[in-house]
């Protein structure tokens, strides 16, 4: 099985790609051995020691390095784990887990019915223009909320924790927002 690689702006991910989809629907993104014990291919790929993060996309798997560590001798393993995974087509989640990432109560901000029309038009940017952007980099970003301007999103997989995650976000997706929302005053990270 052949599986390509890619670099990421985040020099501590890599975008593995197994040619084939890995979400049907959603992302999921681990960020914790804790968390990923739900799926068997993030469990083992934390099980390596030196892997930090483990995202889900629709059709890649970011996995983040530890401090310290060195690709060029995590790779392999990481390849091997994914190529044995895929290939003998095991589950993505012991028993059926839910696949896709539910923001949880305590980072979502509660949205003013009054801004519904406001929220709308940010929430289709993000998912037609934005998503797909930053998923070629390796990650996700999703929206967490709006608030007297404020624009609250979550970034996740090769984003979170990338050195240029705050020019993306103040110098692209801001920019972006402000253009077609004359509403929304700012961006910021959850």
């Amino acid at each position: 099985m052949l599986i390509e690689t890619e670099s990421t702006p985040n020099p501590a991910t890599l975008k593995f790609l197994p040619g084939r989809i890995v979400m049907d629907a959603g992302t999921r993104d681990f960020a914790t051995p804790e968390e990923a014990e739900v799926s068997p291919l993030a469990d083992a790929l934390f099980g390596l020691g030196d892997v930090t993060g483990v995202f889900f996309g629709r059709d890649f798997v970011s996995v983040t390095a530890g401090p310290g560590a060195e690709w060029r001798d995590l790779k392999p393993d990481v390849l091997a784990i994914l190529s044995e995974h895929f290939s003998a087509q095991m589950p993505l989640f012991r028993g059926g887990g839910a696949g896709f990432s539910v923001p949880s109560a305590d980072e979502t901000f509660a949205d003013d019915p009054a801004d519904a029309e406001i929220v709308a038009q940010i929430k289709d940017l993000i998912e037609t223009r934005v998503r797909p952007a930053v998923a070629n980099d390796g990650g996700d970003i999703v929206y967490r909320g709006f608030d007297k301007g404020k624009v609250f999103l979550r970034m996740q997989g090769a984003c979170a924790g990338c050195p240029s995650s705050s020019a993306t976000l103040k110098n692209g997706i801001e920019q972006l927002l402000r253009y077609y929302v004359p509403e929304v005053t700012e961006v910021r990270a959850v």
